[in-house]
């Protein structure tokens, strides 16, 4: 059944904190921007905007083009709405109710481990909301991209009291091109005689994406191959290695540590730190196998030593917390990849047009997804 209005009306919510708010802190604001490419690229849609829940204004400070991706209060939009997708900003139980008075069609587009994140609050005293909880009950659909559905469709599911659906992933390079445009070759790897410079950017926030198997990784080809590598940085860790007694006392136990081949850094944009401080990157993922990081990096031609399944094709594969099969890719990466460089680059963006904005499978599923909401009555 098609919908009533072919030309939908779509809002995808944000939250803002600050007028100028970066989008490297995160990755759910380009989150939102990316889908809203996406949804621009259906026949289905007429307009996509992004709609703000908080009290910050909307200026020109906002890093991204307004012209390209319309940024409006919630209060502006609530009128003009078929659907609203709520990603990175919270619809209250009121504008719930205002938004299904007007017939409008509410979304939960989840894509945040939320299921871990609860957990570690539960378990660890870092608190989430207290005793003031809203779990919106009132959504049309649930959509939940593939990286979190394995430890959270579920848990989205059961408290949201609707069925999830697993739904396409996507990225584009237009921020990571925008920030790179001032760099060296714009970002992109080139060959580098001599030792490499090993580089480890997980967050650190939770288990999720920890430094620590990445690092043993490094440890272990410098332990094979000392001369191959001039050194390690570790962003993110700042704060371990100068608060956590635990973490101190395992680095210590390291050779690459012990011969002041590494260093423990603060927050770097993804853009400059590859440019400047990198030759090859070194991941691990814990239920996250899929996330822009991994993407801008192959985009840009970095050999990326990483362990997440649901792009294994990308970058040198290895296989769960494998650190021998993890330093066995790294060592190829000495000794291979430079040669082929221009290939690998070519190849990883092939590969990652499966996930672009404009991607035909893509749009497609998302425009099923879109008649299927609107076929639904409105709860």
């Amino acid at each position: 059944m098609a919908p009533t209005n072919p030309g939908l009306r779509i809002g995808i919510t944000i939250g803002l904190h600050q007028e100028a708010e970066t989008l490297w802190n995160n990755g759910i604001k380009q989150n939102a921007v990316f889908l809203a490419e996406a949804l621009k690229h259906s026949r289905l849609v007429a307009s996509v905007r992004l709609v703000n829940t908080t009290a910050v204004r909307i200026t020109a400070a906002l890093p991204w083009d307004q012209r390209r991706w319309p940024t409006v209060a919630f209060e502006d939009a609530k009128d003009s709405l078929d659907v609203l997708i709520e990603l990175g900003g919270q619809v209250s139980a009121e504008q719930t109710d205002y938004l299904k008075h007007r017939g409008t069609r509410l979304v939960s587009y989840c894509c945040g481990f939320e299921y871990v994140h609860t957990m570690e609050s539960i378990l660890f005293g870092r608190p989430l909301w207290g005793y003031d909880l809203f779990i919106n009950q009132r959504y049309d659909d649930l959509w939940v991209i593939p990286q979190v559905a394995p430890i959270s469709q579920h848990y989205f599911s059961t408290l949201r009291r609707r069925p999830a659906t697993v739904v396409p992933f996507v990225w584009d390079p237009v921020f990571i091109e925008e920030r790179s445009q001032a760099l060296p070759d714009a970002g992109r790897y080139h060959p580098r005689h001599g030792p490499r410079r090993l580089s480890v950017m997980e967050q650190n926030l939770d288990v999720v994406k920890f430094c620590l198997y990445p690092i043993l990784i490094a440890e272990e080809a410098y332990r094979r191959r000392p001369e191959a590598i001039a050194w390690l940085h570790v962003t993110n860790a700042m704060r371990l290695a100068q608060e956590s007694k635990e973490f101190v006392a395992l680095m210590n136990q390291l050779d690459i540590v012990r011969q002041h081949k590494a260093s423990f850094l603060g927050v770097f944009e993804t853009p400059a730190f590859l440019s400047e401080m990198s030759d090859v990157v070194i991941s691990h993922q814990w239920e996250n196998a899929l996330n822009y990081f991994y993407l801008e990096v192959c985009w840009q031609g970095y050999p990326l030593v990483h362990n997440a399944h649901l792009c294994a094709d990308l970058g040198y594969y290895y296989e769960g917390n494998d650190v021998e099969a993890g330093c066995a890719r790294l060592l190829e990466v000495f000794d291979r990849h430079d040669e082929q460089a221009a290939g690998y680059a070519a190849r990883q963006r092939e590969l990652i047009k499966r996930y672009l904005p404009a991607n035909a499978e893509v749009v497609s599923r998302y425009e099923a997804l879109l008649l299927r909401l609107m076929a639904t009555p409105p709860g």
